[in-house]
């Protein structure tokens, strides 16, 4: 599938991902030397151009679908979200900000251990806003899992008896300590990935792969 293009064909069309990785996406673009005048305060725009490269700025969980459809050419986004998304995209570097990591996690004063409850019942329920990752992880593992999908507040769910287990990303663990929730597993590491649609990498070999390298050597200076 050929990547989409503006009228202007010397565009390279790029997203980045709105809310807590846009800062550093910018920051690292700008310390790889390229230019990001209006990305710092783009106010209500959702593309904007700097430089020879156009600029999406979307939602996270969208990112992967810009990137394996064609829509943009390259992008900025979580490991977490192109695990859980699964689509065709070429992953090229680590950009080694944004870190934090799935876990499992469960009540500090259940009245019944996990293993307890898998035995008598031969399932767990686990809430999660990640199914996918959620279930690769439990297969892994050979465990049979009743996956609740929420949107937020993951980690009321076994407070309010909704589910045994929640798989979630934290940073630092606070949120779950807070509420009375311990880590018990760890799934996956996610950071901040360079990624590109298959078909830009091949036809824009030359300047996908600069950019990939720019930002990669910007990262591991910083």
């Amino acid at each position: 599938m050929m990547a989409r293009r503006g009228t202007d064909e010397r565009l390279l069309r790029m997203a980045l991902p709105k809310g807590s990785l846009y800062g550093e996406s910018v920051a690292l673009l700008e310390r790889a030397g390229y230019d990001t005048t209006g990305l710092a305060d783009p106010g209500r725009q959702l593309t904007l151009r700097a430089g020879d490269i156009e600029f999406i700025i979307g939602k996270p969980t969208d990112i992967p679908v810009y990137v394996a459809y064609g829509a943009v050419d390259v992008a900025i986004a979580g490991k977490d979200t192109l695990v859980e998304a699964d689509l065709d995209v070429v992953e090229m570097a680590d950009l080694r900000f944004g870190a934090c990591r799935f876990v499992v996690a469960e009540p500090e004063d259940a009245p019944r251990s996990i293993a307890e409850i898998y035995r008598h019942l031969g399932v767990i329920r686990v809430a999660t806003k990640y199914p996918r990752v959620t279930e690769r992880h439990f297969a892994r593992r050979g465990l049979q899992v009743e996956l609740v999908k929420l949107s937020g507040n993951i980690e009321l769910a076994p407070l309010i008896g909704l589910a045994d287990q929640v798989v979630d990303i934290t940073a630092t663990g606070r949120t779950l300590m807070e509420n009375k929730l311990r880590i018990v597993d760890e799934v996956l590491t996610s950071t901040a990935r360079f990624v590109a649609n298959p078909v830009s990498l091949k036809m824009e070999s030359d300047r996908v792969t600069g950019l990939a390298s720019a930002l990669a050597a910007a990262a591991v200076a910083e």
